[in-house]
């Protein structure tokens, strides 16, 4: 990351709101759970400027629902027309007729689209306040207008042998891209480990099943993330990536698996910012946490909070 004078992609979580209440969100999102301190429309679209002036290549937009942000559009249409690609990542329910036309418009470059079960009743209880059948309504609209999207499928131990017919799911429906991984131990999902992640056995036989079924289907790209969050940290601290994470209240941190924070953008430029964020996975405290957190996973619980660390850029 040293090699760039501003990240080549940006992580931005426009709200902690949400109409879910996801049993294994990494974020702790719901309906209650807007931040107080969450950036307003002018410190919003100050950033999204930034991002343009700055050459970032790729924002990914997740939350919260980052449909659900009153300043989502104005933001999408800055970052377009400054010729920033944009990925979305959404429950489907924001996204209507209306709002399909304009992504298609902005040409926006990916749209991911979460699937938790071969049915209604298995989504919806890993996902209440989501709904079964409107994500996939968005999917179908997606797909009538050729913006591809994505379908997310997070492994539990409530869904992971519903990976291979959700999948086929897919595959009838015109889905671009097939994406899943092992489910990430942060925030609330972290709280519930051990009454919902699945076993490393039936994870290794949905997989396989899922190998199987692309190959004999023919179907959406098959995109499996190799490690679990653990791994994830051990890798980035030896070699960060060229990004950075944005939260709702506009601080800047390094992962979503760590609750250090290194710049306040409404306070802040992109470009002062930066070089902290560099300076920061080197500090004594962000790689103390990454090795404590390998044996002390309760660590992960702390995920979406704003830990304060002064780094010196010199």
């Amino acid at each position: 990351m040293g090699d760039y004078g501003a990240p080549l992609f940006l992580a931005w979580q426009l709200t902690n709101g949400c109409t879910g209440r996801c049993l294994h969100c990494c974020e702790e999102s719901g309906r209650d759970f807007i931040w107080k301190d969450e950036m307003n429309r002018e410190q919003c679209l100050s950033l999204a400027r930034q991002i343009v002036d700055n050459g970032i290549a790729y924002v990914a937009f997740g939350g919260g629902e980052p449909m659900s942000s009153p300043h989502v559009w104005p933001i999408f249409e800055t970052l377009a027309a400054g010729g920033v690609e944009i990925k979305i990542e959404t429950n489907g329910l924001d996204l209507d007729d209306a709002a399909c036309d304009r992504l298609r418009a902005m040409k926006i470059a990916c749209v991911q689209i979460s699937i938790d079960g071969k049915d209604a009743a298995t989504h919806e209880k890993l996902r209440p306040g989501s709904g079964y059948k409107p994500a996939w309504d968005a999917i179908d609209r997606l797909v009538k207008r050729g913006l591809e999207p994505e379908l997310v499928f997070i492994p539990t131990r409530l869904n992971v042998r519903d990976a291979v017919a959700v999948y086929q799911q897919a595959a009838q429906r015109g889905v671009r891209t097939f994406v899943t991984g092992p489910m990430m131990r942060l925030g609330r999902a972290a709280r519930a480990w051990d009454a919902l992640a699945c076993t490393d056995e039936d994870w290794a036989q949905a997989v396989m099943g899922l190998k199987a079924a692309a190959a004999t289907l023919k179907g959406p790209r098959l995109a499996i993330y190799p490690w679990g969050i653990q791994r994830e940290m051990l890798t980035r601290a030896e070699s960060p990536q060229s990004m950075v994470l944005v939260v709702p209240n506009g601080r800047a941190k390094l992962l979503n698996a760590l609750p250090f924070a290194v710049a306040d953008l409404k306070k802040e430029s992109l470009t002062s910012a930066w070089p902290k964020v560099g300076a920061a996975w080197a500090s004594r405290e962000v790689q103390d946490f990454v090795r404590r957190a390998q044996d002390e996973p309760e660590l992960l619980t702390h995920a979406n909070e704003c830990w304060d660390l002064e780094v010196s850029t010199r």
